[in-house]
């Protein structure tokens, strides 16, 4: 009998009706002769209500307490989908993070997964009956509850199928897969029947939000085939699986924009060796993840040094980038919170030159200014003002032909 891992999110379990459409599919998937495990995000915008609720109550929010209050949503969405599945007669048991054996570290509001002990979600399997396990959070080394993260449940859940050896791990969602681009923003963008975990982590680093970034990190690392769905149609969705010889990689695969950015600017640095890294390490001692970076050629003997931060991290950088300033002799720290990012990912950019020119002619002939490049080997990236973001994404996926009906369904990994 396989396992399969199955991930709900929140518009997934977002009332009573959309709870028992949940459970009757997970009923359906055990008649079919799978083991089944399932992960469950906070009922509709719950996190959100709780997090208004924070700030109505105090400015001052110990991010201890915070995890504890956030945790809450996600209990009661595993207590309702097992009444929901008793009713339907499946044994089904719920399990808080920390009940399911997710260790993390420390860092609360986002915490690493450290180590998953799953020796009771084994037990209860083993007894024939479907644990439900709450998504987003689990316990530190120190015995505190802790969160993941926005997104944080599908990390769980693909954390989850790594240490049970499942098949797949299908996450559940309000799309039907991953597309060429934002479909609300191109609508003529195509699902996309497969693609590979190196397409995913750049596309969920560029601004894809299908997918947490962290989840697809562990899948790849760990071997576990995602099955991107929609609990809406139940239509076979997109598979994220390892790259092989049989998948045709496009030149261009999908077209991102992220406008939860910002940008930071330290001038006047002194061009010596070492700085940079005290500027930088001063930020990772404080958790802020810094994204694209620019260093400009130095001129009389100072640099100005630009990059990109969380728009949620801009005032602690702001102050960690000043203190710092101060301290190596830099100038002024200036934020700016207007602009956005603009990538093309695919594999075939590997083997194709002349990607990065017509991106750079596209965008020119659109009148819109890059202030940034960044690039990998399946990615270019562009920093560009907020505004102008979502027609280079429509002029991009033009450009590079992604407009059209979706391709053939290629079916899923070999199990």
């Amino acid at each position: 009998m396989g396992l399969v891992v199955q991930k709900f999110g929140g518009t997934s379990v977002g009332d009573a009706e959309r709870i028992r459409e949940v459970a009757d599919h997970v009923a359906r998937t055990r008649r079919q002769g799978k083991e089944v495990v399932v992960v469950v995000s906070a009922m509709g915008k719950t996190t959100d209500d709780l997090l208004r609720l924070a700030d109505d109550v105090s400015p001052v929010q110990p991010a201890r307490e915070l995890d504890m209050l956030l945790t809450a949503g996600e209990r009661v969405s595993m207590a309702l989908l097992c009444m929901a599945l008793a009713g339907l007669g499946v044994d089904a048991v719920s399990f808080t993070g920390s009940q399911a054996g997710i260790i993390t570290d420390t860092d609360h509001t986002r915490a690493r997964i450290l180590e998953v002990r799953a020796d009771r979600l084994r037990e209860a399997l083993a007894d024939g009956k479907v644990p439900v396990v709450a998504g987003f959070q689990g316990v530190s080394t120190a015995r505190d509850v802790t969160t993941l993260g926005r997104g944080g449940s599908d990390t769980t859940a693909v954390a989850l199928a790594a240490a049970l050896g499942a098949e797949v791990c299908e996450i559940y969602t309000d799309v039907t897969g991953v597309f060429t681009a934002d479909p609300r923003v191109v609508p003529t963008a195509r699902r996309l029947a497969r693609i590979s975990f190196e397409e995913m982590l750049d596309l969920a680093a560029s601004g894809g939000r299908v997918l947490q970034l962290r989840s697809v990190e562990f899948a790849r690392n760990h071997g576990v085939p995602l099955h991107v769905r929609s609990s809406f149609t139940w239509e076979p969705g997109t598979w994220v699986v390892e790259e092989d010889a049989s998948m045709e990689n496009a030149v261009v695969t999908a077209v991102a924009h992220d406008t939860s950015e910002a940008k930071v600017t330290v001038t006047g640095v002194p061009d010596r060796p070492g700085l940079a890294a005290r500027l930088f390490r001063a930020l990772a001692d404080r958790s802020i993840n810094v994204d694209m970076i620019v260093q400009n050629v130095s001129q009389h003997g100072t640099t100005d040094i630009s990059f990109t931060v969380p728009k949620v991290d801009v005032a602690s950088t702001v102050e960690v980038a000043s203190a710092m300033a101060r301290e190596i002799g830099a100038g002024e720290v200036a934020a700016d919170d207007c602009i956005a990012k603009v990538s093309l990912v695919g594999a075939g950019m590997r083997s194709h030159p002349g990607v990065s020119a017509t991106m750079f002619e596209v965008l020119a002939e659109q009148g819109i200014n890059i202030e940034m490049i960044s690039t990998s080997t399946i990615r270019i990236t562009c920093v560009v003002r907020a505004e102008q973001v979502e027609q280079a994404v429509q002029a991009l996926h033009r450009a590079f032909g992604l407009d059209g009906t979706e391709q053939a369904v290629v079916g899923g990994p070999s199990r």
